[in-house]
């Protein structure tokens, strides 16, 4: 019976395009990555785990075989650092897998204006672009701390500090 209504549900339409609504009900999360916040702050609501400061998001590159010996012939980085504007890094902060979507885009909104508008679209493109990485994850239910994901934190263990880029958690920050 239950498979039956969630059947005819699914049917339903909503007059909402999916592509809209893709997102909508999702609680983005940082995946397990080495991040750090640099520089003085910025505009940015006061909120837990939100500092207002830029994020630098550091990871390992992954070589082939052949991408690892030009690499290493020609003593390349073994990082790539990505360093994060101040709408991304806002942005970064508040995917703690606590806020919704929807509350994440009412939040760069209200912070940027005119400046991220049309706040929705361009809110969902950063994220989706941040997922493509493997940087952010969704989940239909609010995280419930399955990893850390506060700043610092290096999943492999190859990442340690890095000068100018702090990684002392704030409070909100879950480490």
């Amino acid at each position: 019976m239950a498979d039956n209504i969630g059947d005819r549900l699914s049917k339903i339409d909503t007059g909402i395009d999916e592509r809209e609504s893709s997102l909508f009900g999702s609680y983005p999360v940082r995946a397990p990555v080495w991040w750090g916040r640099r520089g003085d702050e910025f505009n940015h609501p006061d909120l837990p785990g939100v500092s207002g400061r830029f994020v630098v998001i550091i990871h390992r590159k992954s070589f082939r075989r052949f991408e690892k010996i030009l690499a290493k012939i020609l003593k390349a980085p073994k990082e790539l650092r990505r360093p994060l504007d101040d709408m991304n890094s806002l942005l970064w902060e508040l995917c703690d897998g606590h806020r919704t979507f929807e509350e994440i885009v009412s939040l760069m909104d209200a912070t940027f204006d005119e400046k991220v508008a049309p706040a929705r679209e361009r809110t969902e493109a950063a994220l989706r672009h941040l997922g493509e990485r493997g940087f952010i994850l969704f989940s239909r239910s609010e995280f419930e701390k399955s990893w850390p994901t506060g700043p610092g934190i290096d999943p492999d263990g190859e990442i340690f500090s890095k000068e100018g880029i702090d990684t002392e958690p704030i409070k909100g920050d879950v480490v």
